[in-house]
């Protein structure tokens, strides 16, 4: 794999018509990529195999069902092709991309969602929300199994800990320090327990390693990530260590497990986006081991590239633990699964009953901009319609006046 700095011209996928508020990598077709953004568009783009040779504009699935912005979008950890987008119109959206619609919408929170992550087999989903509330939902229902009002610890991020029926979050103390709180899914009326952890101000992103029960902690402007081991028993967090380093972060991405250097024991990949550097610097947590035998012990069974479920059987309410896959062997790719974009007509789009393309009025001057230029682009493909059909009128009109002059019908 070729490393080093990037030509300033060198091809990007560009074809939304706002800021790019998130994007995701699908969990079990490598090459696609779900992204949203301020255009209120959820867009399914396509990588072809050695990467782009030329700007992508065009993408394989564009999806409108959001009146605002869209801030988050999450692939289901176990179904393919069923796509979980948050927009700024507090609604969290379900799209079955095998049909390209959205087929459910959750309509449960009262302002801005700030963060979604699912259980292992995606059963449940937890999000945290501006309006301080902490909810474990039915993604299929709707419907909030739990909810925690979190006055003491402003939530911001929530990650699901494996199949252990915990809960940790990111947040806020009332002294505006930095703090983590655990929390029994079943039951959020109290965190069992709640750590401060410092007094600067940035988000502080949390990623759990369900296979050697791993917390890492990276916040926003900082240039350390602190680790964690997750116990079953209290005192439940077990602070480890912490990797240094003087350059601020701006995000971090994480390699999937079958992508990690398994020869080098490495058990976690950060991509640390530095942006004073215009850089992204790969981070790799490594075991120290003598050994050059395979570490079963550091690399159990881990979810693979096999989908466990088709869109249909998971909204019919089937659920199934992912389809695990051993490491020892290295990652082949031997998944057959491509994305075929379903052929659709524009239409309306209901869901529960509510049209959710209905005209809804543009509330902030950036909102009214990008639907000027979404009604532009409609505008200009009507006109090619109109044009091209003008030809093909005129072409008929001509054979026509042929037909009748031809010496046969004389």
């Amino acid at each position: 794999m070729k490393t080093g700095r990037i030509e300033p011209n060198y091809p990007k996928v560009c074809g939304h018509q706002g800021n790019v508020l998130d994007i995701k990598w699908n969990p079990f077709i490598e090459n696609i990529i779900a992204s949203c953004s301020e255009d209120t568009s959820v867009r399914i783009w396509e990588i072809p195999e050695g990467g782009l040779k030329r700007n992508m504009t065009e993408a394989v699935l564009e999806l409108y069902g959001h009146s605002r912005r869209v801030g988050l979008v999450e692939w289901h950890p176990t179904t393919n092709n069923i796509l979980f987008s948050a927009g700024y119109d507090y609604k969290v959206l379900i799209w079955n991309l095998e049909v390209g619609e959205p087929v459910k919408m959750i309509d449960c929170h009262t302002d801005v969602i700030l963060c979604l992550s699912f259980n292992t087999d995606g059963s449940l989903m937890a999000t945290t929300c501006k309006d301080k509330r902490l909810r474990v939902v039915e993604p299929r229902s709707g419907r909030v199994l739990q909810e925690a009002s979190c006055k003491n610890h402003r939530v911001n991020r929530v990650v699901f800990l494996g199949s252990t029926k915990r809960l940790l979050t990111t947040g806020v103390s009332r002294w505006n320090t930095r703090q983590i709180a655990l929390w029994d899914q079943e039951d959020l009326s109290m965190p069992l327990i709640e750590e401060e952890i410092d007094g600067l101000s940035g988000l502080l992103f949390p990623f759990y390693d369900a296979d050697t029960h791993m917390l890492y902690l990276a916040g926003k402007g900082d240039g350390n990530i602190r680790y964690y081991e997750i116990g079953s028993e209290k005192p439940y967090l077990s602070y480890l260590m912490e990797f240094r380093s003087p350059a601020p972060q701006k995000g971090l991405g994480v390699m999937p497990k079958h992508g990690l250097d398994v020869s080098a024991c490495e058990v976690f990949r950060f991509y640390k986006l530095i942006t004073l550097k215009g850089l992204i610097e790969p981070i790799s947590m490594i075991v120290p081991r003598r050994s050059e035998t395979y570490q079963e012990d550091i690399y159990p069974m881990t979810p693979g590239t096999e989908p466990a479920l088709t869109p249909d059987e998971w909204l019919s309410g089937v659920n199934r633990d992912p389809i695990l896959m051993s490491l020892k062997e290295g990652y082949k790719r031997n998944s057959k699964i491509v994305f075929k974009a379903p052929v659709r007509e524009k239409k309306s789009v209901v869901v529960n009953g509510i049209d959710l393309l209905e005209n809804v009025p543009p509330r902030t001057e950036n909102e009214l901009l990008r639907m000027f230029f979404r009604q532009q682009d409609e505008i200009r493909r009507l006109k090619d319609e109109l044009s091209q059909k003008d030809i093909r009128i005129r072409q008929l009109q001509l054979e026509l006046k042929n037909f009748r002059n031809s010496p046969k019908n004389n």
